[in-house]
C-alpha cells in the first residue's frame, strides 16, 4: 500500500560490490548511471537491513582487455593526488514514518518481507532466474538479460588504476533480494478447454446439488411418513388410572349382575317347522330351569333343546312339564356339576319405583344386562291366541317394568336389589301390535310385562312334582263380549249346559247365570279377562271376596277357589 508513502523513486540498488574493499556501506548519492536507467526497466529490489552490514568477498583481478560493454568503470584518478575523505553514508530515500518494508519493520498492513539472502561474492556460479508463473500454473519465461544490464558508462580520462573484474552476465541477472516468482496458490486452476477459455465446473456442482436434493428430499419424505403413522421416533403412552377399580356395591347394577348372570342360561330351540331362542334360570342344583312356555313350545314332542350356561358350557335339556295357561314351563339338564340356583323372591312385598334387573339373551345376545324399576304392579296381560280355540291363551297379572325387554329375554329372571327374583320376562306391549309374547319379535319400548314369581313358584313346583299345573277355578262361564264395565257371568253355558256349574265354587256362593261381579278382594274388575287374570294369581282353596250386581241391586259374597287341571 502506498498510502503516506514518499513519491521519490525508489534505489535501483541497495549496494552493489566495490573493487578493493572488503566492507560494504550504503551509498552516499545515486551514480549519474543509476539515475539513467528508466523506473521500468530496473528490477525491484529490497533493501537489505540498515542494522546488519555484512563484509563482501575479496575481489578478484580484473582480466586484461577493453571492459565489456555495460560495466561500470571508476573514474581515473592521479595518484599524486590525495584522495578525499569518505562522506558519511546517506541513504537513498527519506526515513520512513510508517516502517514500510523494505525500508523498515513490518507495518501493521504490510506483507512481512521476503527471506533476505547474502550477495554472493564475485565470480559465484549463480543459477538462471525461477521462471515462476502467474499465479495459474502457467510458466512465465526468465526475464530477458539486458533489462538488469547498466548502461554504458560515459567517457572518462585514462588514468593508470587497476580494471575492475566485470560482473558476471549471471549476476546481473540475478535479484537477491526479490521473492521467488511461485505460484500464488498450490494447486493450478481448472484447465483450459480448445478455444483457450477456462473449462466450466458449474455443469456437475449442480447435477451433484440436486442428486443431493432428491436423496435428502427421499429421506425426508420417508421420516415424516414413519413419524405420521407411528406418531414419533419414540412410543407413545397415555396416562391412565392405576387405581384398582375395586368390586362393586352388591344393590349396585354391576353388583346384581355379577351375581345371578352364572345362573342364567340362554336356551336354543329347534323343532320339526320352526325355532327359537330364549332365556332361563337355574332352579335347583338337580338341573331344573324355569323358561317360558312359549319358548320351548317349538320343541314339541321330539324337538332339541340346547341350554348354554353364562361361561359357555353347553348341555342338553329335556321337558319336564309345561303350562299354556300361566306361560310357564320347566326343562331339566343332566350330567352337569357346579350348578349355582337363583334364589327367589317375594313379588308380593314389591312396590312401585323399586328398582330392577333384567338378564337374558335379546335377539341371541346372551347374558345381555338391563335396568329399570317396576312401572305398575297386577297388570293384566293376555296372550298367546295363535290357535283360534283359546286354548294357548295365558293370563297373567303382571307386574310392569321399563326395563328394556326384546325378544330373546323371555324366560329371563327379573332381580331386585338382592339379586332375587321377583319375576319371569315374559311378554312387551309393542307400538303397532299392541300387547303380546317376544315371540311376536317386536322392539322394546319400555313397557314390559314379567309373571309374578309367587305364582310361578308355584307353577314351577306342580310342574316339577307332577308334570303338569293346577288352576283356580270358581265354576263359572263368562261372557266375553260384554262390554260393560265388569264380568258378567253368561246365561247360557257350552253345549247348552248352564253357565254356573252345579256344585261347583260359584253355585255354593250363590252365583246365578246374568250377574255382573265388579270387585275381587276390593280390586275392581272391568273385563273377563281381568276377572281370569285375578282369579288366577291365587292358588286353588284360598277364599275370595266378591261384590256383584243383580236386577241393579249390589250383592257380596264369600267364594273358596276350586281347582282344574291346566294344560
Amino acid at each position: 500500500m502506498d498510502d503516506g508513502k514518499t513519491t521519490e523513486p525508489k534505489a535501483k540498488w541497495w549496494s552493489r560490490p566495490t573493487p578493493g574493499r572488503s566492507t560494504r556501506t550504503a551509498p552516499q548519492e545515486p551514480s549519474p548511471v543509476e539515475d539513467a536507467m528508466p523506473p521500468a526497466e530496473a528490477p525491484a529490489v529490497s533493501e537489505a537491513p540498515r542494522d546488519a552490514p555484512h563484509e563482501s568477498p575479496a575481489p578478484e583481478p580484473a582480466p586484461a582487455g577493453p571492459p565489456s560493454p555495460g560495466t561500470l568503470v571508476p573514474e581515473a584518478q592521479d595518484p599524486g593526488t590525495p584522495s578525499p575523505a569518505p562522506r558519511a553514508a546517506q541513504p537513498l530515500h527519506e526515513p520512513d514514518q510508517y516502517s514500510t518494508p523494505p525500508y523498515g519493520g513490518p507495518g501493521p498492513w504490510a506483507p512481512a518481507p521476503p527471506v533476505q539472502r547474502p550477495t554472493p561474492a564475485h565470480g559465484t556460479p549463480v543459477p538462471p532466474p525461477y521462471a515462476g508463473t502467474n499465479g495459474s500454473g502457467m510458466t512465465l519465461p526468465p526475464a530477458p538479460a539486458s533489462a538488469f544490464q547498466a548502461p554504458p558508462p560515459q567517457a572518462q580520462a585514462p588514468h593508470p588504476q587497476p580494471q575492475a573484474q566485470p560482473p558476471s552476465p549471471q549476476w546481473l541477472q540475478y535479484d537477491p533480494w526479490g521473492a521467488p516468482r511461485q505460484p500464488l496458490i498450490t494447486q493450478p486452476g481448472p484447465p483450459l478447454g480448445p478455444d483457450g477459455r477456462r473449462r466450466s465446473r458449474r455443469g456437475p456442482v449442480l447435477i451433484g446439488a440436486l442428486l443431493l436434493a432428491l436423496v435428502a428430499g427421499g429421506i425426508g419424505g420417508g421420516i415424516g411418513a414413519y413419524i405420521e403413522r407411528n406418531g414419533g421416533f419414540t412410543a407413545v403412552e397415555l396416562p391412565q388410572d392405576e387405581r384398582n377399580g375395586g368390586g362393586r356395591a352388591p344393590d349396585s347394577v354391576a353388583g346384581i349382575a355379577a351375581s345371578a348372570l352364572p345362573s342364567v342360561v340362554t336356551l336354543h330351540v329347534s323343532g320339526t317347522t320352526e325355532s327359537g331362542t330364549g332365556t332361563g334360570f337355574v332352579l335347583d342344583d338337580r338341573g331344573h330351569i324355569l323358561t317360558n312356555n312359549h319358548v320351548v313350545a317349538p320343541a314339541g314332542s321330539s324337538g332339541d333343546i340346547t341350554v348354554t350356561f353364562s361361561g359357555g358350557e353347553t348341555a342338553r335339556a329335556e321337558i319336564v312339564g309345561t303350562d299354556s295357561g300361566y306361560d310357564l314351563a320347566v326343562v331339566k339338564v343332566s350330567g352337569v356339576s357346579g350348578l349355582k340356583p337363583l334364589p327367589l323372591g317375594n313379588s308380593d312385598n314389591v312396590q312401585v319405583g323399586d328398582p330392577v334387573v333384567a338378564i337374558g339373551a335379546p335377539f341371541d345376545l346372551s347374558n345381555t344386562v338391563t335396568s329399570g324399576i317396576i312401572s305398575a304392579k297386577d297388570r293384566p296381560i293376555t296372550a298367546g291366541g295363535e290357535k283360534g280355540d283359546g286354548s294357548d291363551i295365558s293370563y297373567v297379572d303382571a307386574l310392569q317394568t321399563d326395563a328394556p325387554i326384546n325378544p330373546g329375554n323371555s324366560g329371563g329372571p327379573l332381580v331386585d336389589t338382592d339379586a332375587h327374583v321377583i319375576g319371569i320376562n315374559s311378554a312387551i306391549r309393542a307400538a303397532d301390535s299392541g300387547s303380546t309374547t317376544e315371540g311376536g319379535q317386536a322392539g322394546s319400548i319400555g313397557l314390559g310385562f314379567a309373571i309374578p314369581i309367587n305364582q310361578g313358584k308355584r307353577v314351577a313346583e306342580e310342574l316339577i312334582n307332577t308334570g303338569k299345573a293346577t288352576h283356580p277355578v270358581i265354576g263359572v262361564s263368562l261372557d266375553m263380549k260384554y262390554t260393560g264395565d265388569g264380568a258378567k257371568v253368561g246365561t247360557e253355558g257350552a253345549d247348552g249346559k248352564s253357565s254356573v256349574t252345579k256344585g261347583g265354587p260359584g253355585a255354593k256362593a250363590g252365583i246365578r247365570p246374568g250377574d255382573v261381579i265388579t270387585e275381587v278382594d276390593g280390586r275392581r274388575v272391568h273385563s273377563g279377562e281381568e276377572l281370569i287374570v285375578k282369579i288366577r294369581s291365587h292358588r286353588p282353596g284360598d277364599r275370595l271376596e266378591l261384590r256383584l250386581t243383580r236386577g241393579g241391586k249390589d250383592l257380596s259374597m264369600t267364594l273358596t277357589l276350586g281347582s282344574a287341571t291346566g294344560t
